[in-house]
């Protein structure tokens, strides 16, 4: 991809990524009954994208020392290792779509 392409792909992601949050904080500010700047909102946006980008560093990194090109779900747990509440709901569900699977092809 160039890097013009590359560049305006990023750019339409981070607008994905603007409106997304924005429509989350106007939902939870109508609740609360207070108002967040638009400036807030682009704060927001920027460091979930900065979390984002880290994130993605660290799963390709996982998946290359264990000597794969592509991200699995063992790479995603091993991210989560160090935030319980998260790791309990990941592998709750990756436990749920396994299951599935198995019930699935004994039929």
């Amino acid at each position: 991809m160039a890097d013009g392409e590359e560049q305006a792909l990023e750019e339409r992601l981070k607008s994905a990524l603007w409106f997304s949050i924005g429509k989350i904080v106007d939902e939870e500010t109508l609740k609360l009954g207070v108002n967040a700047t638009p400036q807030f909102i682009g704060a927001l946006t920027e460091m979930v994208w900065a979390q984002i980008e880290n994130v993605t560093i660290d799963l390709k990194s996982f998946a290359k020392h264990a000597g794969r090109s592509t991200i699995n779900t063992d790479d995603v747990m091993l991210l989560s290792r160090r935030n319980e509440g998260l790791e309990a709901v990941l592998r709750s569900y990756v436990d749920k779509q396994n299951a599935g699977k198995s019930n699935h092809k004994k039929r």
